[in-house]
């Protein structure tokens, strides 16, 4: 086992799986020489050169078009945007382009494809840069869409992601890329459409994802201590959902609070809730209770920025709420 920062576990991806297959490149803005803005491409244009690492002009929508090209004819291009905001300037290409392909083509074309890059409320980033893309592309067919949470989910689920033969956008935090953890020294691929059980309990299901993960097992520590037993699950796939896991869970403890980063109107949450009670409204014993940031611009001031997002003492009163305080 190896310790490793999140950021350096996306590069370990990067570069195990450009070594692997010739077919994979990296292209975005700064991501050559400069080594990305997060440092997750760092060195690599040394080892494979200027047109593997690919520095581009700052034009999202053209170098978001020619890579769905390159994947057509059979690359395998992995763009970063230097902040998850910008690909909105890309929208076009991600949605009518890369997610539609496949199928308007009758299969002729594949479009293997991976988009990641730096996302979510940061620390005083301003409103342009706290977007979280995930609620914008929700409802695009054609799409996978992946969230990492832990260094070591980050590196198994990218090299996945850059194998798999469909577009997948990978949705990294930009308040997580220094988390370290033990990596194994050998090689793992994980699941692009399973969920992860973080932490098995009774009393109630808190579904969450990417940094909120650890927002909700920072309240876990509180809850614990006040006699309370919550199962939590780490979504991952934000697109499919894991009905699997949710389910069984759903089934255990009859009790959902979905805790996320995303606006609340229209949210990962919004969609989840609605397939919650489609699917396993029998085994709900309480409506479905949902934490998610206020439908505002996120503002810059540091004070006024972290009242706009979930925080621990919030999902304790959840819990409290839905379970019922413990004597």
């Amino acid at each position: 086992m190896v310790e490793t920062l999140l950021f350096n576990a996306l590069r370990e991806a990067i570069d195990e799986e450009m070594a692997r297959d010739s077919s994979v490149f990296v292209l975005g803005e700064d991501v050559g020489h400069y080594g990305g803005s997060y440092k997750v491409t760092k060195d690599l244009y040394k080892k494979y050169g200027d047109l593997r690492v690919l520095d581009t002009p700052i034009a999202e929508n053209s170098f978001t078009g020619m890579a769905v090209g390159a994947a057509m004819t059979g690359l395998r291009p992995i763009i970063e945007g230097m902040n998850m905001g910008f690909l909105l300037l890309a929208f076009n290409q991600i949605a009518n382009n890369a997610g539609m392909l496949r199928y308007t083509s009758g299969g002729n074309f594949k479009i293997p494809m991976v988009i990641r890059g730096p996302g979510g409320v940061g620390r005083q980033l301003g409103a342009e840069h706290s977007q979280r893309l995930e609620a914008y592309f929700q409802g695009v067919p054609g799409l996978k869409m992946v969230a990492c949470s832990t260094p070591y989910n980050a590196k198994g689920l990218l090299k996945s992601a850059i194998r798999n033969d469909n577009p997948v956008l990978f949705f990294e935090h930009v308040l997580l890329y220094n988390l370290k953890e033990d990596l194994p020294a050998e090689e793992y691929l994980l699941p692009l459409d399973k969920a992860e059980l973080v932490r098995q309990g009774e009393d109630v299901t808190i579904l969450t994802y990417s940094r909120m993960r650890h927002h909700v097992m920072n309240a876990v520590k509180t809850l614990i201590k006040e006699g309370f037993d919550p199962e939590v699950i780490d979504l991952i796939s934000l697109k499919p959902f894991d009905f699997e896991a949710i389910g069984a869970s759903i089934r255990k403890t009859h009790r959902v609070i979905i805790v996320e980063e995303c606006m609340r109107s229209g949210g990962i949450g919004a969609e989840l809730t609605a397939s919650i009670n489609d699917r396993l409204f029998d085994e709900l014993d309480a409506p479905v209770l949902r934490l998610a940031s206020q439908d505002i611009p996120t503002p810059y001031n540091g004070l006024l920025e972290n009242l706009t997002i979930v925080q621990p003492p919030q999902i304790v009163e959840a819990v409290q709420k839905i379970v019922g305080l413990k004597v």
